[in-house]
């Protein structure tokens, strides 16, 4: 097959020259590397076009290189970068991809320097900051390695009025989309079934993602950060999330339609993931997210978590449908990692209302949790008409357990063992309002349903 990469961006730079215009691929498979949106530009994949990353290893070439980034020092590296992707655009506007065509990611790769994978290890670099002489050493091969691949299939910066619709993305590399410091973006009835993180927004404003769905065992499958890629706190504000479903089945058997469940453990070695989650990177914080009518199957369950500075804020999560959680349904944390040049404040969040959400055939190890800090409590949340479900069966000594508040830890419900209660368990709120709950087991549980520590409850 040959290279479409010339090709493909030559139209572009000719749509872009008249003004702007749609730039069609036909049925049929288009090989390339790196192709660069230009303002006003619409690329189309027809019905029947597959858009298939090349692998620079047997193709003969190389995709951009990994633009130079001073600001590198506080996120790992594929949210550092944006050229090193299959489609890429900076500092443009009025931009769209759309389908109903596939881009097929074969040729990239899912890893970088600095992965959270390494948790294993215990190592959480997830960038090269703050390591050793010798610890940098060691990642410098790596990041060398990084040369001429690939690890994105859509990579958006800075981009002004952009739309991603009606595309099926399959193995996406790192990130299926990662979009940071964009405005007025809709990412819009995307399939997207890959090995690492599905939709990442970062540092974006006025933002949509409505009727996608998203299979990603791996990592996340749609998730909100604000870090400081573009070497600036800036916040991920006016999000509305609808009508998306996320799950953990096995890499490519939701497009095949199998749907299977082999795959136990992500690579961190936590259950398979697939949720929705607000975090880890939080440095601008959070403001103004709508997330409703979405669904979870065989998935991690809903996360909001700021630990690296920042404030989220005006949070409302509403009518969602979780089946087969594979962690906490619902976990709310502020840490403390602080992941960031000195003088990092420490991170808030307040005003988060949960409601009309019902979660089914829940992992019995993790509760519920909402774990704040004595110095940043979680303040104003608000649980309304919510139903959980677990398998039960917990083990006979879980309800003795009493773990630290671990600040620094990285945030996953797994963090502080099996929870001590089987329902819900929230530490360091001021101002929990609860109106309707109610926990249930399959099986019989020996733990209690309720453990508040620190906790100052409001009449709902």
């Amino acid at each position: 097959m040959n290279l479409a990469t010339d090709a493909i961006n030559a139209a572009i730079v000719a749509a872009h020259a008249r003004g702007g215009g749609e730039v069609v691929l036909p049925a049929g498979r288009h090989l390339s590397f790196s192709i660069r949106l230009l303002s006003g530009v619409t690329l189309r994949l027809e019905e029947g076009c597959v858009l298939e990353a090349a692998d620079p290893a047997r193709h003969g070439g190389a995709y951009d290189p990994a633009e130079p980034n001073p600001h590198d020092l506080w996120q790992d590296f594929g949210h550092s970068h944006w050229h090193n992707s299959l489609i890429w655009g900076e500092d443009v506007e009025d931009v769209a991809i759309i389908g109903p065509g596939r881009i097929d990611g074969a040729g990239l790769t899912r890893e970088g320097p600095g992965s959270r994978w390494r948790k294993q290890a215990g190592e959480f670099p997830l960038s090269m900051a703050g390591l050793s002489a010798e610890a940098m050493a060691e990642l410098s091969p790596r990041v060398e390695a990084m040369a001429g691949l690939g690890n994105k299939a859509i990579a958006l910066k800075r981009v002004k009025r952009a739309r991603i619709e009606g595309l099926t993305i399959s193995r996406g590399g790192h990130f299926a989309v990662l979009a940071t410091g964009c405005e007025d973006l809709i990412l819009r009835d995307l399939v997207v079934d890959t090995n690492r993180d599905g939709l990442d927004i970062d540092a974006c404003r006025d933002v949509l993602v409505a009727g996608c769905r998203v299979n990603t065992p791996n990592d996340d499958a749609i998730v909100l950060k604000s870090s400081l890629a573009l070497g600036e706190p800036i916040a991920t504000e006016n999000v509305i999330i609808e009508r998306c479903e996320v799950s953990g089945f096995d890499l490519g058997t939701m497009l095949d339609g199998t749907l299977g469940r082999t795959q136990q453990v992500s690579p961190d070695q936590d259950r398979v993931t697939g949720r929705i989650k607000l975090g880890t990177e939080s440095n601008g914080g959070f403001k103004d997210i709508t997330i409703r009518d979405c669904r979870f199957v065989r998935s991690r369950g809903l996360a909001l978590e700021v630990v690296d500075g920042g404030t989220m804020e005006n949070v409302v999560c509403e009518r969602l449908h979780l089946r087969e959680v594979t962690t906490a349904p619902i976990f709310l944390r502020v840490g403390d990692r602080r992941r960031g040049p000195e003088g990092t404040p420490l991170g808030a969040m307040r005003n988060i209302v949960l409601r009309d959400i019902d979660a089914f055939d829940v992992l019995p190890d993790y509760a519920a949790t909402l774990a704040g800090l004595p110095a940043s409590p979680i303040r104003d949340v608000t649980l309304s008409n919510i139903r959980l479900s677990y398998r039960g069966g917990g083990g006979v000594g879980w309800s003795e357990r009493r773990p630290g508040d671990l600040p620094d830890a990285y945030p996953e419900p797994s963090m502080f063992g099996p929870s001590p209660v089987h329902g819900l368990w929230a530490r360091h709120v001021d101002g929990l309002r609860i109106d309707n709950l109610a926990i249930e087991t399959a099986a019989p549980d020996p733990r209690p349903e309720r453990l508040f520590e620190n906790v100052r409850e409001v009449a709902a």
